[in-house]
């Protein structure tokens, strides 16, 4: 507590803040083109290889977003423990049990993507989107309540498609179903998953390392990791 002129105030509650280490791991390729290619194309070989590394990249990058778990590279969304929601504790990601191990219930499939909904705190919901891959959402557009389909189609182009009111994100790096699999997510991404993205794509010509050749080593550098393990929960294809 402290005063002021004379004034006995109440102590101001100091929350804890947690520190949070995103390491930056190192992306690299290293083409090669014949000094005559480079000499006679007729486009810009060295903005090509650029635009093929970076497509090559992306396709890494979203990969490790979603479940990488090797030191060197980024850390998945999926590549933390899970805990049933009910017992869930700051580091890990609670998840919601389909009850079937591999498979969604035998009726009433819907009900656990509710409560996949409702497990996600009030202040996540503004931003929650649902994310899953496509062959899962096939099977979930075709699920339905007595008021109707639970998915809904976007009518305006630069308008997502709904799922019980929220936008649905398709990233095929997601597990298909399996046993155990953890094959859709539901949060606000943007609270919970950090991308650290230092300085783009850097290419270094090399001229002189191969004779007759011209050596491109292209290199990024990333990384990623959850910064709010209660901004997101995932549905779990198990009995528990």
């Amino acid at each position: 507590s402290y005063s002021v002129t004379g004034v006995q105030t109440c102590a101001l509650p100091i929350s804890a803040i947690d520190k949070i280490i995103i390491p930056i791991r190192d992306m690299y390729a290293n083409p090669l083109a014949s000094q005559d290619l480079v000499d006679d194309a007729v486009f810009d070989v060295a903005s090509w290889l650029e635009d093929e590394a970076g497509i090559i990249f992306g396709e890494l990058e979203g990969a490790a977003f979603i479940s990488g778990n090797v030191p060197t590279r980024p850390r998945g969304i999926l590549a933390y423990d899970t805990v049933a929601n009910a017992s869930w504790a700051w580091g890990k990601i609670g998840h919601i049990a389909t009850g079937v191990s591999g498979d969604w219930a035998s009726t009433n499939k819907a009900d656990k993507l509710i409560d996949l909904q409702g497990a996600l705190k009030a202040q996540y919901q503004p931003g929650a989107v649902f994310l899953t891959n496509s062959a899962a959402l096939t099977a979930i557009r075709q699920f339905k309540t007595d008021y109707g389909y639970i998915w809904q189609p976007s009518l305006q182009a630069g308008i997502p498609s709904t799922l019980l009111g929220k936008p649905v994100m398709i990233d095929d790096n997601m597990p298909a179903i399996a046993a155990n699999s953890l094959s859709v997510a539901y949060g606000d991404f943007k609270r919970a998953y950090a991308i650290r993205d230092r300085q783009g794509i850097k290419v270094l010509r090399d001229p002189y390392s191969t004779k007759g050749f011209v050596e491109f080593y292209t290199t990024k550098r990333v990384g990623g990791g959850v910064r709010n393990f209660e901004a997101f929960k995932v549905l779990k294809f198990a009995a528990s």
